[in-house]
């Protein structure tokens, strides 16, 4: 476990080192964060300089790559089906490749230009690997490429309403892989047991949000709050809090959207740090910072410390580090602001582009790291918060949706047609 500062602490993966760059074991990290203990990392690069490998993996995905003991894990969409495949850190050469189910697209949604059927990042839990499709499909293999059970959540608990491709990843827990389903009807929360996926526990999450706003694409945080072990879920309108053991609702706050707009979907995912979980939402229109134990000790609203409808993300989740929350803006520029207060620290502008902002922030010792929906990739430097840096992507069709990772002391950039390991000039 990753403790912070007390009563707030994100729960780190199979024991790894929440901060670490030797390995990524699910999207955002092991803290979940975006966040990486390194002053190393590659800093300028261009199409032929500072590239230790480039390959184009087959088909078609927006998974965030993630890594552990040299293997690189993603998904991909191949011919209709879904493929989860495991590359060599060191060279980027092929390991192993499964096929997961096919395709599917839901009767009441579409395929999004930004989207596929394999955008959920693969989840590394010591010797088990879990990838999850939009198809429903979700299958528990070994990093070595056993294959150890499939399962397909749409034949078990009803098929996708969502109208766009499905963002959310999975996560897990000492004993479960655990997804969160969030649509316009049949929301659930579901716990299946890692060594079968046999169901441990499941509950309702239907919260009454109109149309759209009913539906959500972001990823549910495990923390430790005052001593439990607790899923908080963001979506529909609400943040819920649930136990971790058996999924149990412990507390719901509502109220992000109050004039009942129909389509405020949610797509960036929550982020927590020094006690306060940072909501984004409304489009982008808001933040909302909420004290994790007050809220699981009843306060309601009140645990509500900061509200602003002047700075948000509607795509790129935060980054957070050592109490300082980090927001990509869609197009505009980065923002630092205290997670205690929400006030802002700095602001550094980007250049304007027809490009927005999809994948969600990398966040060093030293330095954050925004990757643009071309490729291309900025780098700020904290100390100053000024951009040093802008580095072009060879592959520079759209849409990059996929996050920047750290790989020991290089970057994996994961871009639509090709995967770079970045060494740096």
């Amino acid at each position: 476990m990753l403790r912070w500062i007390a009563p707030l602490a994100l729960v780190a993966v199979a024991g790894f080192n929440a901060a670490a760059a030797d390995v990524w074991p699910q999207w955002r990290g092991a803290g979940q964060d975006g966040y990486v203990q390194h002053s190393g990392l590659p800093l300028q690069w261009t199409e032929d300089e500072g590239i230790a490998w480039r390959i184009e993996p087959a088909g078609r995905g927006g998974s965030t790559p993630v890594h552990a003991d040299g293997r690189i894990f993603l998904t991909s969409g191949v011919d209709g089906a879904n493929h989860l495949v495991a590359y060599s850190a060191e060279d980027g050469k092929r390991l192993w490749e499964h096929e997961v189910g096919l395709e599917r697209v839901s009767k009441h949604g579409k395929n999004h230009r930004k989207g596929s059927g394999a955008n959920p990042s693969v989840v590394i839990d010591g010797q088990r690997v879990f990838a999850y499709f939009r198809s429903g499909d979700l299958a528990s293999a070994t990093p070595e490429g056993e294959l150890q059970w499939h399962v397909n959540l749409q034949d078990r608990y009803g098929e996708d309403t969502l109208w766009w491709n499905l963002g959310t990843s999975p996560i897990v827990t000492p004993k479960a892989i655990v997804v969160a389903v969030m649509q316009s009807d049949n929301s659930y929360i579901v716990g299946l047991n890692k060594e079968n996926g046999e169901e441990l526990w499941k509950v309702e999450r239907n919260l009454g949000a109109p149309e759209e706003a009913a539906q959500s694409y972001t990823t549910p945080l495990l923390l430790d709050v005052g001593g439990q072990s607790i899923i908080a879920v963001m979506g529909a309108d609400h943040l819920t809090l649930h136990k971790a053991e058996n999924g149990q609702m412990l507390a719901k706050l509502g109220g992000f959207n109050p004039a009942g707009e129909r389509y405020f979907r949610s797509i960036a995912s929550p982020v927590a740090s020094d006690g306060i979980i940072v909501c984004p939402y409304a489009r982008g229109k808001t933040l909302t910072g909420v004290n994790a134990e007050k809220l699981l000790a009843g306060a309601g609203q009140d645990a509500i410390e900061w509200f602003r409808d002047d700075l948000g993300a509607d795509v790129p989740t935060p980054a957070a580090r050592d109490g300082k929350v980090y927001v990509l803006r869609d197009k505009s520029g980065v923002a630092c602001i205290d997670a205690k207060t929400g006030k802002t620290e700095w602001e550094t502008e980007l250049p304007r582009s027809r490009h927005s902002f999809t994948a969600s922030p990398l966040v060093s010792d030293e330095y954050l790291y925004a990757t643009q929906e071309d490729g291309t990739t900025f780098v700020i430097r904290l100390s100053d918060h000024e951009l040093i840096q802008t580095n072009a992507a060879e592959d520079n069709d759209p849409f990059t949706v996929a996050s920047l990772v750290p790989v020991g002391d290089d970057l994996l950039l994961r871009t639509p047609k090709q995967l770079v390991r970045i060494s740096g000039k």
